[in-house]
């Protein structure tokens, strides 16, 4: 069984820790623990990863946030893995900051990344597990806050959030989707 993580961010150095990049940081933490590294390939850095003989490819675009889905529909495709087996890891305003939800559908929620992705595969039927990065900022400034680095608070309880969104990922490719959602989305 072959499983493809997608973590959304941009790349280059003046992103590296702003909110909007927490999907890098999920799968640069996820790799770190199991001390794999990734590499550069075609539309974004790839690291293989076993987990109980589960085959999982952990994926960074670097196509930027805003044309994602060209990167997602390249790996299914290069790696014959099936729809109900790809999960994003995406930053989200609509959540308080740490909070996870992993849902197996839904609408893009004007986030850019989800748009091209749904847009590029013709389905919102995927899997994502949305991590909440507040929305304290002010009218018109939500550019700059996606933009910007986590502080305060949001800084001291990163390190515990990502954690658990590693653990979130492995049991999506262990139990399933449904099984995960039930054990993660309250916690």
């Amino acid at each position: 069984m072959k499983y493809l993580i997608v973590g959304l961010g941009n790349i280059g150095e003046e992103y590296r820790n702003t909110r909007h990049n927490i999907g890098f940081m999920v799968l640069d933490a996820l790799a770190k623990a199991s001390n794999i590294v990734f590499s550069d390939k075609r539309y974004g850095a790839i690291a293989n990863l076993s987990i109980k003989g589960r085959q999982v490819i952990l994926l960074k675009p670097s196509t930027y946030m805003n044309l994602s889905g060209n990167a997602v529909r390249y790996w299914m495709q290069q790696e014959k893995i099936p729809l109900e087996n790809v999960l994003i890891v995406v930053d989200d305003l609509a959540l308080p900051i740490g909070t996870l939800r992993l849902k197996g559908k839904g609408s893009d929620a004007g986030h850019n990344g989800l748009k091209h992705i749904a847009a590029t595969l013709g389905t919102q039927n995927y899997s994502r597990l949305r991590f909440g990065i507040g929305n304290d900022f002010p009218k018109g400034g939500q550019i700059d806050f996606v933009l910007g680095e986590f502080d305060g608070e949001a800084k001291n309880i990163l390190p515990e959030r990502i954690e658990l969104a590693c653990e979130v990922i492995k049991s999506f490719c262990l139990a399933g989707l449904n099984i995960t959602m039930n054990q993660f989305n309250n916690k």
